[in-house]
């Protein structure tokens, strides 16, 4: 369980700004890093004494992982402080009795890198002349660019590189960024990039580095501290984006009602969803809505579903049927105006209605309710065909949360630009006054005044049918929670909802589908609320 094991090995804590606003957590571009870098030159620390930090950290991450160099280890080295840093992980590791050599396909143009070089040498370091063998089981430690490079990579030497990665698909270890990767925007600089086993960012997690686009480049991705102080982090923005993982689980105050709430104080969820053509999203939905262990659940749903709902879900109130159109997808724009909205702590309103023409389907309802209105799937599909589009969402009264995947939010935010997710959602929630959870496999969340967290770790587990529905209707779940719990609404809770409901579907022993994945996500937070 992720309670028990997560506070037993990190302790038990909790804090109101969520995560900690730390190296283990900030993300940044290579300018910020590079900046960061500068001022704690200008503190007094020497160039050589960081260079020295960083060779001394990865030589002792390698050698605390014998098996990657039983057989020797090659750093392939670069013309710049990069290759500086491997060198310096070369002495390492051959003054901890490694067999290591080295290879410098260009030429040294930094005069500390050569200084680096040159000692190598003479205590005896190997230097081949010509390219390494690709095809054997030595590890190598790529440190060629690192940090801003926007040098195109010779075919030769990107070809080598996978080729190794390909016959030895755990040894081959990146320096901070993997070769001919964009460390801000994630993307292959020239046709393509170094596939790294692992990549030892240093410092502070680069933004590039974990968006979807560089998954398949970065391998496993792991922070290496240089220690950086504290005064310099506090410069920072407070809207710079957070790096999020299961560990971070422990450290959320979750929203916990008092003992004494009956069950509509705690928390009201109205779900609106499902059609004949998708009966099953409206079930998957009120199943994640009832696995946040919300006091009260009633819905709005298609005939085909809600005849057999005293069967399937009889914890759920039936308010009504949903009107179905011609083509198979439900109307809901009439049914809202047969509830006082208000009464609802949350409203989740979109898995499975189908797409349809219906253009004047956002009323004024809607806009009024003070509570949560969470949109996703075929609401998000449904605006985005409206003559106001995403501009209504500013006019409502109470906060909003969308749940799209990339394209439902391409259909709503044509005109952004999607090539870095992370830094579409932040544009999203600030022209649509909204936080906005756009689903990948780095899922961002972003709130409306900047502030942005990115699920970091990533389980293919999650990229299955039916989980997109059981997400929407947990985050409701807990919004509704969080509401009646507190009074109030933070982003954070969305996030680390989200953050929750990967964890769930990484750790299911049990199943990977979207019902076993749901039941545990229950599980978990029952013990939270515990």
């Amino acid at each position: 369980m992720i309670v028990a094991s997560i506070h037993s090995e990190f302790g038990c804590f909790l804090i109101l700004n969520w995560p900690q606003f730390d190296s283990k957590h900030l993300m940044v571009s290579s300018e910020q890093m590079q900046n960061i870098e500068k001022k704690m030159f200008s503190m007094g620390m020497p160039i050589e004494a960081l260079m020295e930090k960083v060779g001394i950290g990865i030589s002792s991450w390698i050698l605390d992982r014998q098996g990657l160099i039983e057989n020797g280890a090659i750093v392939l080295v670069g013309p710049g402080h990069n290759g500086g840093d491997g060198l310096v992980v070369a002495r390492e590791l051959y003054m901890a009795g490694v067999d290591i050599s080295i290879w410098c396909p260009f030429p040294l143009k930094k005069e500390l890198t050569q200084k680096h070089f040159d000692y190598a040498v003479q205590i005896g370091i190997k230097t081949l002349l010509n390219k390494p063998d690709s095809n054997s089981d030595l590890l190598w430690i790529e440190a060629l660019f690192g940090l801003g490079q926007s040098r195109i990579i010779s075919d030769e030497i990107v070809h080598l590189l996978n080729k190794k990665k390909t016959f030895s698909p755990d040894k081959l270890i990146s320096i901070d960024v993997p070769a001919g990767l964009d460390s801000d925007k994630g993307n292959i600089i020239s046709n393509t990039s170094c596939r790294a086993s692992s990549t030892l960012s240093l410092g502070l997690f680069k933004s590039g580095l974990i968006q979807d686009s560089a998954i398949d480049f970065v391998g496993d991705l792991e922070r290496l501290d240089i220690g950086i102080p504290d005064k310099i982090l506090a410069d920072l923005p407070e809207t710079q984006p957070l790096r999020i993982s299961f560990s971070d689980l422990s450290t959320y105050a979750w929203p916990k009602p008092s003992k004494s709430k009956s069950k509509y104080q705690r928390g009201r969820v109205l779900v609106v969803a499902g059609s004949d053509k998708y009966r099953g999203a409206a079930s998957l939905a009120l199943n994640g809505v009832l696995a946040s262990g919300i006091g009260s659940v009633s819905a709005f749903l298609p005939n085909s579903v809600s005849s057999a709902l005293w069967s399937t879900h009889p914890e759920v109130l039936w308010l009504g049927d949903l009107n179905t159109f011609q083509d198979g997808s439900s109307d809901f724009s009439k049914v809202l105006n047969e509830v006082e909205l208000n009464r609802f702590d949350s409203i989740l309103l979109g898995p499975g209605l189908g797409i349809s023409d219906e253009k004047d389907c956002f009323g004024e309802n809607l806009q009024d309710f003070k509570g949560l209105l969470v949109l996703d799937a075929d609401a998000i599909n449904r605006m985005s065909i409206t003559s106001k589009g995403w501009k209504w969402l500013n006019d409502r009264k109470g906060p909003t949360w969308l749940t799209p995947h990339l394209d439902e939010f391409k259909r709503l935010f044509p005109f952004i630009d999607c090539s870095n997710p992370m830094k579409a959602g932040i544009e999203a929630a600030k022209i649509c006054s909204s936080s906005v959870l756009l689903k990948c496999a780095h899922s961002v969340i972003s709130d409306p005044k900047g502030k942005t967290w990115q699920i970091g770790q990533v389980n293919s587990s999650v990229a299955r049918t039916g989980l997109g529905d059981v997400l929407a209707g947990f985050v409701s779940g807990m919004g509704a929670f969080g509401l009646a719990s507190n009074k109030r609404l933070d982003t954070n809770l969305l996030a680390a909802s989200a953050l929750m409901h990967a964890y769930a579907g990484a750790a299911c022993s049990k199943g990977s589908t979207a019902s076993t994945i749901c039941t545990f996500l229950s599980e978990l937070i029952k013990k939270e609320s515990s």
